[in-house]
């Protein structure tokens, strides 16, 4: 009687335990590692196309991710474990909603965690940044130190790709970038590279652009205010196309899709043909001197 005493008693506590550790939470599933990239997530909330992309990156290295549940310090983060709840591999499909986790949560060295046994999406929390314009401004200074403005490329298609030397995504897309450089030239397209990096790095940034062979201008110190200015938040990369006419005609937040902004630019050359054809035939004709 003793022994099933014991381990009534046992089972009991157990129950009581998980009873006790077993909680539901409110909040957004986040990279643990791409959270960090912002100080201030009530500044900057998490959930542009750029942190996908770096969850999405973290979670082929096999890093995990987490809830990040509002709270008088700010958020805390718990770290997404499997529990009653299964997915194949990670929680990456829910990056970056706000949701509602039934589970077990336990803390380890400072860190804690919560073992999920049931989630529920409460709402899509991708951020849409909202363009103060679509005006393409930008004034900035090249590689030697010379002003150099949007302005200068009037008439001409403008691929502009915001970028650092310290992202790694961005070098990936440098590549790609330089082939459409090379591909698109002749139709009156021109890459051009906004990095992050001060004037005062000049020298740092050109050893990287002949390290990855880059075949296009780049320009220094622009700023996040530039990319907020432009549509495409704050987290580089990110990529715009700006028209003949100097307006902003396409954005891409995140790595760019070589296929896609291909097609991009192929529809808008193909739709400014007409126009461009009328232009030289009207100066054509405006050239002639009656008899």
């Amino acid at each position: 009687m003793k022994i099933f005493a014991i381990i009534f008693s046992l089972i009991l506590f157990t129950f009581t335990v998980s009873a006790q550790n077993t909680v539901t939470l409110k909040g957004q599933v986040v990279c643990s590692l791409c959270w960090f990239e912002e100080t201030d997530r009530k500044a900057a909330p998490y959930g542009t196309r750029a942190d996908i992309t770096c969850a999405e990156e973290c979670s082929e290295k096999g890093l995990s991710q987490s809830l990040a549940v509002e709270d008088e310090k700010g958020f805390t983060l718990y770290t997404l474990e499997h529990g009653a709840y299964k997915t194949k591999k990670d929680f990456l499909e829910f990056v970056p909603k706000t949701v509602e986790i039934e589970g077990v949560v336990r803390t380890e060295k400072d860190k804690n965690f919560i073992k999920v046994n049931a989630i529920k999406v409460l709402k899509d929390s991708l951020v849409k940044p909202k363009p103060q314009s679509d005006d393409a401004t930008l004034a900035l200074k090249d590689l030697f130190g010379a002003d150099v403005n949007l302005t200068q490329y009037k008439g001409r298609f403008v691929v502009l790709n915001f970028w650092a030397t310290w992202c790694v995504p961005c070098r990936k897309e440098m590549p790609d970038l330089s082939a459409i450089q090379n591909d698109y030239a002749a139709t009156g397209v021109q890459v051009i590279g906004a990095s992050g990096d001060d004037v005062t790095d000049s020298a740092k940034v050109m050893k990287f652009t002949r390290d990855v062979k880059i075949n296009f201008p780049v320009w220094l110190g622009a700023t996040t205010a530039d990319m907020e200015r432009f549509g495409v938040g704050r987290v580089l990369p990110a990529t715009v196309i700006i028209n003949r006419e100097g307006k902003i005609v396409w954005r891409e937040i995140g790595i760019i899709k070589p296929v896609t902004l291909r097609k991009e630019l192929d529809k808008l050359i193909n739709e400014s043909m007409p126009k461009q054809v009328a232009k030289k035939d009207k100066k054509e004709n405006s050239s002639l001197v009656p008899a």
